[in-house]
């Protein structure tokens, strides 16, 4: 219900409510929560109780309005009616019955972003942080990148459900690439992603540089989707003209600290640009809350001394975004923070933790696209690496970047710290049964090991015949599940 309210909010409806399927009294949990949710009238038009075995109704007038009565009295309803097997009798009775009721008054604006896909995410105080899942993206993964190209969809597919497993809350699609057509790739990619209930249940971030590869997602995006991204560097009358389109689809919009001179790299820049932006989507009514900023997340330790700063000038910029933009959320992309240490993972994901633990401690930042089953936990980084981490990020001396760099020499003189030293992570469910794992793959999607599943089946000496392996575990599975 949450998520399909989140869907429709944006579109200026007059009532949301629901109608069929059930009888009144199996609505009732969904009225109650509809009429919570709605900023707008809530209606209610149920079925004469549920279909009997002739496919009739039996829910006579009397028991419709007492039920609706009870919903109404309760402070549920603006508008009722009725649906399969309602009779004049039954809309007389609801008549008769509600006259007299105050109906509800009409719910108030909320400013609490609620994204979804088949689940919502609600960006409620008691949310702190939402990982963005970073490897559905052409540009920052390679290997998502050569199943693309390969035109292994179902391989890219399975590399959003592993992310969804180790934690994202949102997934990040970007299709940007010289060699593929962004508008097809994204379409179908979209598309495959939906048929995965695993998968689908989380929202998804449409990420492009390309405004029309952007709308062609969001044509096919279930749910409530975040846009990454637009910003002012296009000039005020086209950014605003596509944030009238990302409106118009209903999705929330990341907004680049860029304008029509460039990026903001430093402190007064990131957030003059912000302001300006916060300020023209006002003025075209784009609801606050879902307006995401991103500062632009630079890189440090470089060699440059002027790009020392710019850590510590991403967080103060992120929290004058929160103290000063009302409802507004910050974001970013953290893998630019480290990319001077590309190939030394230890470092890099030092980094990315040390990083967020200070901003979501203080409530800076919202979301941010990240690696989530690579992240350390904070207190489990070595203290010399997260000394020197930490002593680069908030620019704490002068020799705070070369000292990062030197112990990145060392790691990497010792082969330590790069993608070979990575512990392999074996899934659990791996470790179990072969039949055990044939049926975890099946309900879960995931072909990659099936081959060798099967073969394992047939050839282990527990089945005489390949036909008992779908009438053994298989059809035992699907009864379970029926």
């Amino acid at each position: 219900m949450d998520a399909f309210y989140a869907s429709i909010r944006h579109a200026n409806i007059f009532c949301a409510g629901i109608n069929c399927a059930l009888g009144c009294e199996e609505m009732g949990p969904y009225v109650e929560r509809m009429s919570g949710l709605s900023e707008y009238y809530t209606s209610c038009y149920p079925n004469a109780g549920l279909p009997n075995a002739m496919g009739g109704y039996d829910e006579t007038p009397e028991e419709m309005s007492t039920t609706l009565g009870r919903y109404a009295e309760n402070g549920w309803l603006n508008i009722v009616g009725g649906c399969c097997g309602t009779t004049p009798a039954h809309i007389k009775a609801m008549s008769d019955t509600l006259k007299t009721i105050k109906p509800r008054p009409k719910g108030k604006i909320h400013h609490i972003m609620t994204l979804a896909g088949l689940e919502p995410v609600r960006f409620t105080p008691e949310i702190v942080f939402a990982n963005v899942g970073e490897r559905c993206n052409l540009s920052g993964s390679i290997a998502f990148k050569r199943l693309i190209k390969e035109g292994n969809y179902e391989a890219g597919l399975a590399v959003a459900r592993k992310q969804v497993e180790e934690g994202a809350m949102i997934i990040d699609v970007n299709m940007d690439d010289g060699l593929i057509d962004g508008v097809v790739a994204m379409t179908k990619f979209i598309n495959l992603l939906a048929s995965d209930p695993d998968v689908a249940r989380a929202p998804l971030m449409i990420d492009s540089s390309k405004f029309h590869v952007i709308e062609a997602g969001l044509k096919c995006t279930q749910g409530k989707a975040i846009v990454n991204s637009i910003s002012l560097k296009v000039g005020e009358a086209e950014f605003l003209e596509q944030a009238k389109i990302i409106r118009r689809y209903g999705a929330a919009v990341v907004c680049m600290a860029f304008d029509e001179d460039g990026q903001a790299a430093d402190y007064e820049n990131k957030i003059r640009i912000c302001k300006r932006t916060y300020d023209l989507l006002m003025t075209i009514d784009f609801p606050p809350e879902d307006i995401i900023f991103d500062p632009n997340v630079l890189t440090i330790c470089t060699g440059m001394e002027e790009h020392n700063n710019y850590g510590v000038d991403l967080l103060r910029a992120s929290q004058w975004i929160k103290e000063n933009l009302p409802y507004a959320k910050v974001s970013g992309g953290l893998s630019n923070l480290s990319f001077s240490f590309r190939g030394l993972e230890k470092i890099r994901m030092a980094m990315h933790s040390a990083f967020l633990n200070h901003a979501i401690q203080n409530r800076w930042m919202d979301m941010a696209i990240v690696n989530a089953g690579a992240l350390p936990v904070y207190t489990d980084i070595d203290p010399k690496l997260l000394g020197l981490v930490e002593d680069a990020i908030f620019n704490r001396n002068s020799d705070a970047s070369e000292a990062l760099v030197t112990y990145a020499e060392e790691l990497k003189s010792t082969g330590m710290g790069g993608a070979d030293a990575k512990e392999v992570k074996v899934d659990e469910w791996r470790s179990r049964t072969v039949e055990a794992r044939l049926q975890h793959a099946l309900v879960k999607g995931i072909v990659e090991f099936i081959d060798n599943d099967v073969e394992e089946a047939r050839t282990c000496g527990k089945f005489a015949r390949p036909l008992e392996i779908i009438e053994g575990p298989l059809m035992d599975l699907s009864l379970i599940h029926i």
